[in-house]
């Protein structure tokens, strides 16, 4: 199957039917060329000789994509033999690439070695592939659906047999282009792990009664709420500057990383380097004083504790991407290929944060863009099938009405508050009439609301937050003769 087109290649093309009726190897209608697009082939070919861990090419299979989707015969030829060379579990590269089409004798028919280069060549990374590989499929649809259309209307010219068998076999051939657009991603409940999964599920809660099912987040008050953060979720963590949203984050990943069992966690960081990421985490997680460390003022069993600390984290199953400016395709191409190398095992991510990201067209208004970026968050945790916990800024509606907060205030897009499945806000929490947000200490109560859970109750969680520490805990009474 997948040297179909290589074989037809080299064996000569098959002839049969009217000269009037067209073929999937005919370019033009009534004198017009089919709808095409060379540029989106190209890159969709140069993503999958530029992808090491074919998640490319995988997804062009998820996707059905098969050579006759493309435009160009050369086209057709490559990714035949790029097909080949998966299921041979060969690597596909320009070299393997070239290799495997000469030994077949169609080297020249793609433009040779050069051609393979040129096209390799065409993009740095590939990142934007999915849209490449829409642009494709749309105009296969088109070229598709204009054979169709033009060889029923000769078909029923030259008709000669019963109307109703005509117009069925139309049909039929119409039928066929929607089901392979739409895919079959609809399931019976009768279909395997459909049913057996979610009482599987079911079975798991009731067994785990009172224990922690999801990634726990290490603070007693929200585990009781939310029981953990929990698979396909999407996470909002919200708050105005200075309410320590980089920081409650990178404590619920530290509690998943020294865990009784270690939780394999990715940061995507967008507003800081990865070496003042870890120096956070060490110091939080030893519990060195930020303003001593930055002065450089620290006690010799503090530099003991930031060495055990440090080595204790190179053995943590950690990673983080700083790249500033980063898409959100890029970002879920990243992700999807650590969790193949990871063997599936990807237990959370956490993204600081949503406004920094970009989209693939600059054109858009800012409202959708934020909106386009949260889809992709909220299908990246589906797709990974874990928990994606994305760092947001709040606007300055709750700061003017002197309230706390609302998921409403979600700065840009309401989009956000919709494919949340859980949204923690967080706001400096006043004891008194005279407390106010410029009181100078070191520990702040901080109110941290859980105003959307999907799939379980909302309500409100009071954390103790270091700032010398920059370090979030849990809160009990007894801590109020320190603040």
């Amino acid at each position: 199957m997948e040297e179909s087109f290589i074989a037809k290649k080299t064996a000569g093309r098959r002839k049969g039917g009217a000269a009037a009726f067209q073929s999937e190897g005919d370019t033009s209608v009534l004198g017009r060329d089919l709808p095409h697009n060379i540029d989106a082939e190209e890159g969709v070919l140069a993503s999958v000789l530029r992808d090491t861990s074919n998640d490319v090419i995988t997804a062009c299979i998820s996707s059905k994509i098969r050579e006759d989707y493309f435009f160009k015969p050369a086209h057709r030829i490559m990714y035949s033999a790029m097909l080949a060379l998966y299921n041979q579990k060969r690597e596909i590269d320009e070299i393997v690439l070239a290799e495997y089409l000469n030994s077949r004798n169609v080297l020249s028919d793609v433009g040779g070695v050069v051609e393979i280069s040129r096209i390799a060549g065409r993009i740095e990374t590939p990142a934007h592939f999915q849209e490449w590989l829409g642009i494709v499929r749309e105009k296969y649809f088109l070229r598709t659906l204009i054979r169709a259309c033009y060889n029923a209307i000769e078909g029923a010219y030259q008709n000669e047999g019963g109307i109703d068998y005509f117009i069925e076999g139309v049909e039929e051939k119409i039928l066929g282009i929607s089901q392979d657009r739409v895919g079959d991603t609809v399931k019976k409940a009768d279909e395997p792990d459909q049913v057996d999964a979610a009482v599987a599920r079911i079975i798991s809660l009731i067994k785990n009664k009172g224990q922690m099912v999801g990634v726990p987040t290490g603070f007693t008050q929200l585990d009781e709420l939310m029981g953990g953060l929990h698979p396909n979720e999407m996470i909002v963590i919200a708050g105005r500057p200075g309410t320590g949203k980089t920081s409650i984050a990178l404590n619920i990943a530290e509690r998943a990383l020294f865990g009784a069992n270690p939780v394999p966690t990715l940061i995507f960081s967008l507003e800081m380097l990865a070496e003042q990421l870890h120096q956070r985490i060490i110091a939080s997680r030893a519990r060195i004083d930020q303003h001593a460390l930055s002065r450089g003022m620290l006690k010799k069993e503090s530099i003991a504790d930031i060495n055990a600390t440090a080595k204790e984290l190179k053995n943590a199953p950690l990673w983080i991407d700083d790249t500033a400016g980063i898409s959100i395709l890029e970002m879920r191409a990243k992700a999807r290929r650590l969790n193949q190398q990871l063997g599936g095992k990807l237990g959370l991510v956490v993204v600081d944060y949503l406004q920094l990201l970009r989209v693939s067209d600059p054109n858009l208004p800012r409202e959708q863009e934020v909106a386009e970026i949260s889809r992709g968050m909220k299908a990246m945790s589906k797709e990974l099938r874990a928990p994606v916990i994305v760092l947001a800024q709040l606007n300055r509606d709750s700061e003017k009405e002197t309230r706390a907060p609302r998921a409403s205030d979600l700065r840009e897009s309401g989009s956000i508050e919709q494919d949340a499945d859980a949204i923690l806000l967080l706001s400096r929490q006043r004891k008194s009439a005279s407390d106010d947000e410029t009181t100078s200490n070191s520990q702040w109560l901080i109110r941290a609301e859980l105003a959307k859970q999907r799939n379980g109750p909302t309500g409100v969680a009071t954390l103790l937050f270091n700032r010398n520490y920059t370090r979030y805990e849990n809160y009990s009474l007894r801590d109020d003769v320190n603040i």
